[in-house]
C-alpha cells in the first residue's frame, strides 16, 4: 500500500518534478545558449582578426613578389646593357683601324657613309670633332698642346670619340693648338 501511495505521490509530485527539471533545463539551456552565443562572437572576432592578419600577410607577400620581379627585370636590363657595352668596347679598336684605313685610301671613302649609318642604327655615333673647331674638355681628350694663347683649337684628331645611346662612351683624342 505504501508503494502505491508513493507511486501516486511520485506521479503527482513527479509531474511537478518534471516541471521543475524542465524549468531548470530551460535556465541551463538559456545559459548555455548565452555561452554559445558569446563563444560564437569570440570565434567571429577571432576569425575576423585572423582574416585581417592573413589578408595583410598576403598583401605584403604580393608586394614583396612584385618588388622582386621588378628587381629581376632591372638586373636583366643591366646585364643586357653591360653586355652591349662590352661588345661595343671590343669593336672600338676595329673602328679606329677602319677610320685610319678610310683616311689613308681614297678608294675606301664610300665605306665611311655606310659605316656611319650602321653605327647609328646600333646607337653608336661618332663625336663631331674636326681640325679648327674649339676644344671642349667634356668631349675631347688633349694629349698634346702647342702654342701660348688662351683659346684652344683642335689641330689634329688622333682617335675618334663615340657616343653610345646618347652618352659619351669615349672622348675624342686630339692635338690642341693654343692661339
Amino acid at each position: 500500500m505504501r508503494k502505491e501511495c508513493e507511486e501516486e505521490k511520485g506521479i503527482n509530485s513527479g509531474g511537478n518534478a518534471d516541471k521543475n527539471v524542465n524549468s531548470n533545463e530551460n535556465h541551463m539551456n538559456m545559459g548555455t545558449n548565452q555561452n554559445v552565443s558569446e563563444d560564437m562572437k569570440k570565434d567571429e572576432d577571432g576569425n575576423e582578426t585572423k582574416i585581417k592578419e592573413l589578408t595583410n600577410d598576403l598583401q605584403r607577400t604580393r608586394a614583396d613578389f612584385e618588388n622582386f620581379r621588378k628587381q629581376v627585370e632591372l638586373q636583366k636590363e643591366n646585364e643586357r646593357r653591360t653586355t652591349k657595352l662590352a661588345t661595343v668596347y671590343k669593336v672600338l679598336p676595329l673602328l679606329d683601324d677602319l677610320d685610319r684605313a678610310i683616311s689613308s685610301y681614297e678608294e675606301l671613302k664610300p665605306l665611311e657613309k655606310s659605316l656611319e649609318k650602321t653605327l647609328k642604327e646600333l646607337s653608336l655615333v661618332k663625336v663631331e670633332s674636326s681640325k679648327g673647331t674649339e676644344f671642349n674638355p667634356d668631349i675631347h681628350e688633349a694629349v698634346m698642346a702647342e702654342g701660348d694663347g688662351e683659346k684652344e683649337i683642335i689641330d689634329e684628331v688622333l682617335r675618334s670619340g663615340y657616343y653610345y645611346e646618347g652618352e659619351l662612351l669615349r672622348p675624342t683624342m686630339v692635338k690642341v693648338k693654343r692661339a
